[in-house]
């Protein structure tokens, strides 16, 4: 796959799977992808970020519609009206941080899809929030490759956990001080 010519495609369609269905983080293909393939690097971010965020609509679209067709059986079993209208102004509320922040940790996107399709929260909010999560998070691990090279792997799994909770952290305080 490193040197097909069909690289950019499969690395899109890979991220669109990991955004979708598999729970599995696409860094453990990109990163040595983007090690191998540096002429490309820039290139690769864009287009898992791409494939990405077609994933990600995907998952909004399966939410929304999912829990149209099951309205009726999870009210009657799961939550009541009043609560999931609470769910629905909080979502609202804070639903972007909460979607930049599943863009940039290693909490499942899917989650953040799902949730915002069966809320449906505003779909460019959703799309911005998500695109800016994943722009940092792809292109980040760019910049890595592109000062550390090969070594990019060994602090990636190194620092994986420090920079995740980092990252958790600095969204919090950012959306605690929209809020104040």
């Amino acid at each position: 796959m490193i040197n097909s010519k069909h690289m950019l495609p499969a690395i899109t369609l890979a991220s669109f799977l990991e955004s979708t269905v598999v729970p599995i983080p696409i860094e453990a293909l990109l990163v040595p992808l983007m090690q191998k393939r540096r002429d490309q690097l820039w290139l690769i971010a864009l287009m898992t970020t791409v494939g990405c965020l077609l994933g990600a609509m995907l998952g909004y679209l399966i939410g929304y519609f999912l829990f149209d067709i099951m309205r009726d059986l999870i009210m009657s079993y799961m939550t009541t009206e009043k609560q999931f209208a609470a769910f629905q102004e909080r979502m609202a509320s804070d639903g972007f941080w909460f979607i930049f922040s599943t863009g940039v940790t290693p909490i499942p996107l899917q989650l953040a899809t799902l949730t915002a399709g069966v809320t449906a929260y505003s779909i460019p909010l959703f799309i911005l929030a998500t695109a800016m999560g994943r722009v940092i998070r792809y292109f980040g691990l760019a910049i890595l490759v592109y000062y550390f090279g090969d070594k990019t792997e060994e602090l990636v799994r190194k620092y994986k956990w420090s920079a995740s909770a980092l990252a958790l952290c600095i969204v919090a305080l950012i959306w605690w001080l929209t809020l104040n």
